[in-house]
């Protein structure tokens, strides 16, 4: 990004008259509304996942499923979604991918089966990839210029960056005090209020001209973006696995098929002038690189708060909440000096104060202090992702002609969203071989094992401290689990459990916990089923189905 960055984002062309939105401001509050909705489902779902797959016996294999799923449907249909906005109307675009997000929301909530929750976490991706990049396409033709740019952009690439720690907060609420099924209800209440306001504020706007779909780019774009997306999440099993790497290399090849067909294309899909500019080129990759950091790390620090501190979900959120106060209070100085310092310096310093906030977490240990060791660390990050999104937006969309405002607006979501499957998978790597090497120079017991994690589950004393005598190796979680004892209950769910079972404190904190150290102790050692009335392997864990479909209701660590 050398050329002059004041320039871009203050001086772009307008796109629209001003005047023509006298009510742009209230409009601008209901861009934000949709795009927190959208940037919050990733979080909060991530928060109510372990309560879903006990109530609904879900298989670890579909537990990853529904995050998977969501990513495949919403990263793979950006650009396509995009450009249906900008010829089919982005108005109309922008309410059907609302209505169909809250629909597909209530279908999730109300779901009494694994593939009832998967379909409609698809179907939500899907609406998303249409609504997305329509709210920003108005957001770009609503402010075409000047200081209200830089005002609008800030608050949205404000709620870009905090709206994902609002979604960790807002998820330990609803799964602490009502249920799972909320972290997605709580999307219909949001685009109802955002649908009723948008009607009368947004005029509509469409691209004119050609306007017949570039149907092999649509097939390209679509197919290679959904390989990378999958190669990436299977990357987290281990990046030398074939489905991994085919995935991935048939992703890149597609990708340079897409830009191939699209250099000859007469009326292409994503015309290359909108990623091949210097200026802008430089921010899409500025927001391919801060999606993999933001989502990747968020991700990590989540299961630190939870697994490693012992935090209740409602109390992770808590933590994570002086990144988003952060973003916003730099968010809004930002606004206010942008004109004046131009967007080279923010952009310029920004990922080094995020990177120096990542570093700083990297250090944290089992014993460290919240406020001393890990609340500096939250707040670096808040201030470098403020710098970043702030005239972040703003400067990949300045230029852009009214005529691929939607598609530029789907390039830039595209990015973030693969750069958080890049980001997710590198940090898994990184985590996988922590622990790898820490079992390596540090042989543990299967019994030392078992009583370490029994301590952390029920929070008898703090990581480190002697075992309490209640908290022994023959320890059972059944039935007991669950308040108000076995009943009679569907096919489809375990032992004990109705749709109305009320699991007891000391479950909920056991189940993320019991999950991830489970796989962690049948890769360190396996071992040959016993004779018991229900088989475990060496490290006490039972194997209730093949293929990893272990039901943590039954779970239970025997005395070697």
């Amino acid at each position: 990004m050398s050329s002059p960055a004041p320039a871009v984002s203050v001086s772009s062309p307008p796109l629209s008259d001003p005047a023509a939105h006298p009510r742009r401001w209230w409009l601008l509050a209901v861009l934000a509304l949709a795009q927190l909705m959208v940037v919050l489902d990733g979080t909060i779902v991530n928060i109510a996942l372990p309560k879903a797959q006990i109530a609904l016996a879900m298989s670890d294999g579909d537990r990853t499923w529904v995050v998977t799923i969501y990513a495949l449907a919403f990263g793979s249909l950006l650009l396509l979604g995009g450009r249906i906005a900008d010829y089919w109307g982005r108005k109309r675009s922008f309410l059907v991918g609302m209505a169909g997000f809250a629909l597909a929301s209530m279908v999730g909530g109300l779901a009494d089966t694994t593939t009832q929750l998967l379909i409609a976490r698809g179907l939500q991706g899907a609406f998303a990839a249409l609504l997305a990049p329509a709210s920003l396409a108005i957001l770009t033709i609503t402010f075409p210029g000047g200081t209200d740019r830089i005002k609008a952009f800030a608050v949205y690439g404000a709620i870009g960056g905090g709206g994902a720690a609002v979604g960790l907060v807002l998820g330990g609420v609803l799964t602490e005090f009502t249920s799972w099924n909320w972290c997605l209800l709580v999307n219909v209440p949001i685009a109802l209020v955002a649908i009723l306001a948008a009607i009368p504020l947004m005029e509509e706007s469409r691209a004119h001209g050609n306007t017949r779909y570039d149907l092999p780019g649509v097939i390209l774009i679509v197919t290679g973006l959904a390989s990378l997306v999958y190669g990436f999440s299977q990357a987290e099993n281990g990046w030398g696995r074939v489905e991994t790497i085919g995935f991935l290399a048939l992703g890149v090849v597609l990708l340079v098929a897409f830009v191939v067909v699209e250099a000859r294309a007469t009326n292409p899909l994503l015309p290359l002038r909108v990623v091949t500019d210097r200026v802008r080129g430089g921010a899409f990759l500025v927001s391919l690189l801060t999606g993999a950091s933001l989502l990747g790390g968020l991700f990590f620090l989540t299961l630190y708060f939870q697994i490693v501190l012992g935090y209740s979900p409602l109390r992770s959120g808590l933590a994570s909440l002086p990144m988003t106060a952060t973003i916003m209070v730099c968010a809004t100085a930002l606004s206010g000096i942008l004109p004046k310092v131009g967007v080279r310096l923010p952009l310029t310093i920004g990922p080094v104060i995020a990177a120096a906030g990542l570093a700083w977490l990297s250090f944290v240990t089992v014993h460290d202090d919240y406020v001393l060791r890990v609340l500096p660390g939250v707040i670096l990050l808040g201030i470098g992702l403020a710098a970043i999104f702030v005239p972040l937006q703003n400067v990949a969309l300045a230029g852009i002609d009214a005529h691929d405002a939607g598609v530029a607006s789907a390039a830039v979501s595209a990015t973030q969203q693969i750069g958080g499957s890049i980001g997710t998978a590198l940090f898994t790597a990184l985590y996988t071989a922590a622990i790898s090497s820490d079992l390596a120079s540090n042989p543990v017991t299967p019994t030392v094992q078992a009583r370490r994690l029994c301590e952390r589950v029920f929070g008898r004393l703090p990581l480190g401290g002697r075992a309490d005598p209640a908290c022994r190796p023959d320890l059972v979680l059944h039935d007991q689990a669950f308040e108000g004892g076995p009943r009679r209950r569907p096919r489809d769910r375990a032992p004990g459990l109705t749709r109305r079972s009320r699991m007891t404190p000391a479950a909920e904190r056991a189940g993320p916990v019991m999950g991830l150290t489970q796989e962690i102790c049948r890769a360190a050692q396996p071992g040959p089923r016993n004779s018991a009335a229900v088989p475990t392997n060496r490290c006490g864990f039972p194997e209730l189905a093949p293929g990893g479909g272990r039901r943590m209701l039954a779970w239970t660590t025997r005395p070697h």
